[in-house]
């Protein structure tokens, strides 16, 4: 049975009134919008209550319950963005599917109105998502992942050294007699934390002679930035002008001696020396994941001046850049669900298929990650692939109704 809406709208109504159009786009529209929310808050919902479950398993009395909720609270705005684009397509599907079952797709196709209308009508509400998934990442996430990493750390400490971080090696060099510079060794140094007032966290360094062996191991709870001091301006690299220092405090080095027969450890202070601002320290030390999009173009600008790359970085950089192409060619998939192969079939199998695509399109993001890491092939193309392969499926399949 038709309903009100389609009782209401006839072909020569739209074909006499074009303003008619405007309240059937708008009518559309807002089915459209009502149903991605749905979808997304839904998503997002049972996504939290799995991850209240999983921290079940993981109170004790250090990490409690309260902490427990505030480390999911903080880690829910990842949740959301991460929800966004598959929410997207099952949100179109629900809400072009809604219609479908009521007629109103045939009534609007019978009126004259066409196929890249209506998917022009259902883009525009996902432009909303796209603006908020692009907001989450730039302002939200790097404050919400840190806060909820301080959580997990401190409540779930491991005795494995973590991989995250920033770690190098250094050359040192002494002072000869006659005032050259000779080798001595070298530095293998870890940084733990940094922000971008100049605060560092835990740092670990270990002294090695010429020969590799271990001479002295340096642990300090954190440290300062004290300022910078001039090297050589006239130099290209900024890397090579200035010299950036902290005080580090708590420190306590550990001495070895020739043929690691003994050992002493004293309390000391000391000072830490970098060729990067506390700025770029910052940016070194935070995963990918944990960057807003100028912090990777950041990242990745300066690891350019310093002849490196990050292919880890470079990839997240274009995965949240191109995140708005991914919720857009997601929709069009949606769209082609509705008017495509699957008009026939019931509103159920629709978001069956819907989630089903979702989770592969979401897989194969990561899979194509995980090639450019592998084989160094470019970030951007891989990232683009997957993008470009879904928008193209679903225009293909909406074209074959045309």
């Amino acid at each position: 049975m038709r309903s009100l809406f389609a009782k209401s709208v006839s072909t020569d109504q739209l074909a006499k009134k074009p303003g008619s159009l405007k309240v059937l786009g708008r009518y559309v529209k807002l089915n459209a919008l009502l149903a991605i929310i749905a979808a997304v808050m839904g998503l997002w919902a049972l996504q939290l209550v799995f991850s209240y479950l999983s921290e079940l398993d993981s109170l004790d009395d250090s990490y409690t319950m309260g902490e427990a909720l505030k480390y999911i609270f903080y880690r829910s705005p990842y949740f959301l963005e991460q929800f966004i684009p598959t929410g997207a397509l099952l949100g179109a599907v629900i809400g072009l599917g809604l219609l479908a079952n009521k007629s109103e797709l045939v009534v609007m196709r019978a009126a004259g109105v066409s196929i890249y209308r209506i998917v022009g009508w259902v883009l525009q509400p996902a432009l909303i998502f796209v603006l908020l998934a692009l907001a989450i990442n730039q302002f939200v996430l790097p404050h919400s992942n840190q806060l909820a990493k301080q959580i997990n750390d401190e409540d779930n400490i491991s005795l494995v050294t973590s991989v995250r971080g920033y770690w190098t090696i250094q050359p040192r060099f002494d002072s000869a007699e006659d005032g050259s510079a000779i080798p001595d060794g070298s530095d293998i140094l870890y940084i733990d934390y940094a922000d971008v007032e100049g605060n560092i966290g835990e740092v670990k360094r270990w002294h090695l002679d010429n020969n590799g062996n271990l001479q002295t191991a340096v642990h300090a709870e954190g440290g300062n930035y004290t300022g910078r001091e001039p090297i050589d301006l006239s130099s290209d690299k900024p890397s090579e002008q200035y010299r950036y220092e902290w005080q580090l405090n708590d420190m306590v080095k550990l001495s070895i001696n020739q043929g690691f027969e003994s050992s002493q450890a004293v309390s000391a202070s000391d000072t830490l020396s970098l060729p990067f601002a506390p700025e770029s320290v910052y940016l070194l030390t935070r995963k990918a994941e944990d960057l807003s999009l100028t912090q990777l173009y950041e990242h990745r600008t300066f690891m350019r001046q310093q002849g490196n790359r990050s292919l880890e970085h470079e990839v997240a950089f274009w995965q949240k850049l191109l995140s708005p192409l991914s919720i857009l060619s997601l929709v069009i998939v949606a769209c082609s669900f509705v008017f495509g192969s699957l008009r026939t079939h019931s509103l159920g199998l629709r978001i069956v298929v819907a989630l089903l695509f979702g989770l592969l399109f979401s897989y194969i993001q990561d899979l194509v990650g995980f090639v450019s890491l592998a084989t160094g092939f470019s970030p951007m193309l891989m990232v683009l692939l997957p993008i470009i392969g879904s928008a193209a499926l679903g225009g293909y399949l909406i074209k074959r109704q045309m």
